[in-house]
């Protein structure tokens, strides 16, 4: 894992939220984090289906964008087992070779990875004997392998599990840790402990 780029004490570290929901209208959760995201100081909540209705990302926009932050965060709910489609085509665009990774791709290296995700299975539905077979563990080393190859810091996952059904009681707990988790960056226990990557679990 490549060495860690320490945050200046007079620059706030920059959160960039890249906020992929197709349909936010009719979202019960994403769509109220990413409002709670938006008010936390020197967040930018980046709705890509706002922006890109038509699916032509400006690239160097786009990466001008990301140069600035030191974490990125991907949210969204998950589809058929991964990303939305637009924010699969962000990363097909965005993330091209000598600038997100190979020779010369050093734009990324150094900055925080973070997956915030939700999902309409239950916890129970993410096993052998559920009906999706697998624990989520198992869907998320495409997002882990384009971090490490890229040269940035996995983090563990905030996720939701059956957004669809959970109460207002866990639903809410939900949306203010996300709100202290950007608000507390990079000053999380886990991080101040290690500057290695945080492992995958098999919630």
């Amino acid at each position: 894992m490549p060495k860690r780029i320490p945050l200046t004490m007079n620059k706030p570290p920059q959160i960039l939220i890249l906020y992929a929901h197709p349909t936010p209208h009719h979202s019960r959760v994403n769509r109220r984090l990413a409002q709670v995201a938006a008010k936390v100081p020197n967040v930018q909540v980046h709705d890509l289906y706002e922006l890109y209705p038509d699916f032509h990302i400006s690239v160097r926009r786009e990466q001008a964008l990301v140069e600035q932050a030191d974490l990125i965060v991907f949210q969204h709910p998950v589809q058929w087992y991964s990303m939305p489609a637009l924010l699969k085509q962000w990363v097909d665009s965005v993330l091209t070779p000598g600038w997100a990774y190979g020779p010369g791709g050093e734009a990324l290296r150094g900055k925080d990875f973070w997956l915030v995700a939700t999902t309409g299975g239950s916890v129970r539905s993410y096993q052998a004997e559920g009906h999706n077979l697998f624990p989520f563990s198992a869907f998320l080393p495409p997002y882990q392998q384009t971090a490490q190859l890229c040269g940035m810091r996995w983090l563990q996952p905030h996720l939701l599990f059956g957004a669809h059904q959970v109460n207002q009681q866990t639903l809410a707990g939900h949306i203010e840790a996300y709100r202290k988790r950007l608000a507390n960056y990079p000053n999380w226990p886990e991080l101040l402990a290690t500057d290695t990557p945080i492992p995958l679990t098999g919630s």
